[in-house]
C-alpha cells in the first residue's frame, strides 16, 4: 500500500498554479466528505472535509502542507444525445432533473434505460460514449441538480 501524501480539508473551485497532483474521479465519486482516494501518480490523499461537497472539474483539494492536488473529470460511460431539435430534447432531460452536460450540438447525459427509451420517443438519436463528464451545475449555486425537496 502506497503511504498516505497528506490530507486535503480544505477544496476551491480552481487551482492556485501549479498541482502537487492530479485526482481522476467519475461524477458521481466527486460527491464526497471523508474518503481515502489515490491520485494518478499512485499516492494516496485523506480528503476530510467539514461537509459533504461536489468537486468540480478543475477545482484543487488544498492539502494540510498548501500544495494543491488538482481535480479531474475521469471517462466514465455516458449517453450522447443528439436531436434536430435540440432545446426540446433538452427541457426534457431538465424536467427529470437528470444531470445533462450541454453543449452546441449535443447533450451527455448518464446511462438511464428509462430516459433513452424516452429520448428515442421524442426522435433524438442515442449513443453510448466514455468521456469525463462535467454537467451543469444546479440553479441558485448548488453543484449538483436536486429534487425539489431541498
Amino acid at each position: 500500500m502506497t503511504a498516505l501524501l497528506c490530507t486535503a480539508r480544505q477544496y476551491s473551485n480552481h487551482s492556485h498554479g501549479e498541482p502537487a497532483d492530479h485526482l481522476s474521479l467519475t461524477y458521481e465519486d466527486r460527491f464526497l466528505r471523508r474518503k481515502v482516494l489515490t491520485c494518478d501518480s499512485g499516492e494516496q490523499i485523506l480528503i476530510d472535509l467539514a461537509q459533504t461537497t461536489s468537486l468540480d472539474h478543475g477545482g484543487a483539494l488544498v492539502l494540510d502542507d498548501g500544495r494543491e492536488v488538482v481535480i479531474q473529470a475521469a471517462p466514465e460511460a455516458l449517453l450522447e444525445v443528439t436531436a434536430p431539435d435540440l432545446t426540446r430534447i433538452a427541457w426534457h432531460i431538465g424536467n427529470r432533473h437528470t444531470p445533462c452536460q450541454v453543449e452546441t450540438q449535443r447533450l451527455l447525459i448518464q446511462i438511464d434505460h428509462v430516459i433513452r427509451d424516452m429520448l428515442l420517443k421524442l426522435g433524438a438519436t442515442v449513443r453510448e460514449v466514455r468521456e469525463p463528464f462535467t454537467p451543469e451545475g444546479g440553479a441558485y449555486g448548488h453543484g449538483r441538480t436536486h429534487g425539489h425537496a431541498h
